[in-house]
């Protein structure tokens, strides 16, 4: 889930998701340093330095060095394992999922370099292990390092609870809790300002209150059109999330559903009626996205307690201007969670 996972793809969890898997590009490769600990990673990692923000990113070639802590999470449906572990010193969150099968493989899938482990027979139905060969089996891998408490407990399996927001709630918890909290999104104006993965976007419309980018998110793999996924990250700031939004946001929500269709039509040939865009609340990082995915993908934040159609919320509005802010909307929170224990706090009642 985004918070509550969301609170928690929280702002800092985005933003640290991204940096790992963007191009280590912002200044020259150094040495990284050598102790006791971190003496099997050392040839594993390429340190590079933003001289701007003294921040070491790492690009690692191997899982070698990894010290498994603990399974934060393992899902059967999304073939998804995430781990908890150790990198020298410092907390990892490793990230596992088997990537869809893609028609281009299958001249190599059906060779004699796929092994079969027989399992079970009953009658005509055989049971089979295949063993593929490595290029066929690749697992997309994401890494958060070096990983928070709060990037931990993102992933950490623990009871979800709906919430039910009034406004009156919004104005007197939630509001002020994300006032109070550090929700780190500028890997989000990197992104805008074409600093960081200028070559994954998609389309842009430049203009400052109406505009936005439209890029792959790092769940797709960019290539399997079933499971489709981009995000748009609309241009103006400020808009924190769905309760934000009024009747004068109606045209820069209408242009991003209307171009941001357009050009995945364009690119990769589903039409507007195969695509499901939707806003996410709570949202995974405090700056207004909208989430483009194939119909056909049971993606993960689809559920009705999280997803809001963009046409549904442009419609909410046409009614009332100000249906976001007088509205109850729900949610839902992980056991453990700063939002969480803040609701109980005030005496919300789960």
């Amino acid at each position: 889930m985004d918070l509550p996972e969301d609170l928690s793809r929280s702002g800092a969890a985005a933003a640290a998701k991204r940096k790992v898997e963007e191009d280590a590009n912002s200044g020259p490769a150094t040495k990284r340093s050598s102790n006791s600990s971190s003496e099997g990673v050392e040839n594993n990692i390429t340190a590079v330095t933003d001289e701007k923000k003294s921040i070491v990113q790492t690009t690692f070639q191997t899982l070698d060095g990894f010290k498994v802590d603990s399974i934060l999470s393992n899902s059967a449906d999304f073939k998804r394992i995430v781990v908890e572990g150790t990198v020298g010193d410092q907390k990892a969150v490793i990230i596992l999922d088997k990537k869809p099968f893609t028609e281009d493989i299958l001249s190599d899938l059906f060779s004699k370099k796929s092994e079969l482990v027989h399992t079970f027979q009953n009658d005509i139905y055989g049971s089979y292990d295949c063993v593929l060969e490595p290029k066929l089996s690749a697992v997309k891998t994401t890494i958060v390092h070096p990983a928070t408490k709060q990037h931990i407990d993102k992933y950490r399996i623990q009871p979800f609870y709906l919430v039910q927001e009034t406004p009156e709630i919004y104005k007197s918890v939630t509001l002020p809790y994300l006032q109070s909290s550090s929700f780190d999104i500028q890997w989000v104006h990197n992104i805008l300002a074409h600093k960081k993965e200028a070559d994954r976007i998609i389309f842009e419309d430049p203009d400052p209150k109406t505009g936005f980018i439209l890029l792959p998110d790092l769940k797709w793999d960019g290539e399997t059109i079933n499971n489709l996924y981009l995000v748009a990250i609309v241009h103006e700031k400020g808009i924190k999330s769905l309760r934000d939004l009024t009747a004068e946001h109606i045209p820069l929500l209408q242009k991003v559903l209307t171009e941001g269709s357009e050009a995945i039509q364009k690119k990769y040939g589903l039409t507007k009626s195969q695509l499901r865009v939707y806003i996410h609340y709570q949202p995974s990082y405090y700056h207004l996205h909208i989430h483009f995915t194939a119909l056909s993908f049971n993606a993960p934040g689809i559920s009705t307690e999280k997803s809001h159609l963009v046409s549904t919320v442009i419609g909410n509005i046409g009614l009332s201007p100000t249906y976001y802010q007088d509205s109850t909307l729900p949610f839902t929170v992980k056991k453990g969670d700063a939002l969480c224990e803040k609701l109980l706090e005030n005496g919300y009642k789960f």
